[in-house]
C-alpha cells in the first residue's frame, strides 16, 4: 500500500500543528508554511501521520493510501 500526502498551500495558515504532531514527517518553510521532509513523501511510516492531518486547523493537509 501506498501513502500520498498533499498539503494545499493556499489553505495552509502556518499553524505547525503537523509539524509538532509528526515531526519526523513535515516541517515549515522559510515562510512558516508546512512542507514534507525530504524522504518523507510517504509518510516516513510514521504512526502519527494521520493525526497530524486531523490537526490541522484549517484542514490542509490531505492523506490517501493507494
Amino acid at each position: 500500500m501506498h501513502t500520498d500526502i498533499e498539503i494545499d498551500k493556499d489553505l495552509c495558515i502556518g499553524a505547525g500543528q503537523c509539524t509538532l504532531a509528526a515531526p519526523s514527517v513535515f516541517t515549515q518553510d522559510d515562510d512558516g508554511y508546512s512542507t514534507l521532509l525530504p524522504g518523507a513523501e510517504d509518510g516516513a511510516g510514521s504512526p502519527m501521520l494521520r493525526e497530524a492531518a486531523r490537526a490541522c486547523p484549517v484542514g490542509a493537509i490531505t492523506v490517501t493510501e493507494n
